[in-house]
């Protein structure tokens, strides 16, 4: 249903927003940075792996033609703010950092939605990952 663009590294989605305009899916699966995040005394003096993946609805208004960068959404753009948010500082709550990203990524008024999931796979003993995830839409 989806064909890979090479460029942008998104798919065109087979679907439309209210308007008719079609929608483009730009991801980004399971990118690993080390985070201070916990609420747990351990958990704020050590840094630990966080996994990280997004999922982005975008309008897309790409002609096509153009092949230039700038006419879509940059993943690594998702990805440096993702990484920003991240290190700056220690975080709680999942939750809370989970809300930081999608709010950045909504931030681009091309992105209608974003789906965002943080796990630890680090933490729990006989679990490969626990975490959390959150679907945000543009109000």
């Amino acid at each position: 249903m989806t064909e890979p663009l090479a460029l942008s590294g998104s798919s065109v989605a087979r679907t439309s927003t209210d308007g008719g305009r079609p929608l483009r899916r730009v991801f980004v699966r399971d990118l690993e940075l080390m985070a201070s995040v916990g609420v747990f005394e351990l958990e704020k003096r050590y840094e630990q792996r966080l996994i990280i993946s997004v999922d982005l609805l975008v309008v897309d208004d790409y002609d096509g033609q153009s092949d230039s960068l700038s006419a879509v959404l940059d993943y690594g753009s998702v990805i440096s703010g993702i990484r920003a948010i991240v290190e700056s500082g220690h975080t709680n709550l999942l939750e809370t950092l989970a809300e930081r990203i999608a709010e950045r990524c909504l931030n681009d008024q091309r992105v209608a939605r974003a789906v965002v999931r943080l796990e630890k796979p680090d933490i729990v003993p006989g679990c490969r990952t626990v975490g959390i995830e959150i679907e945000r839409d543009r109000t």
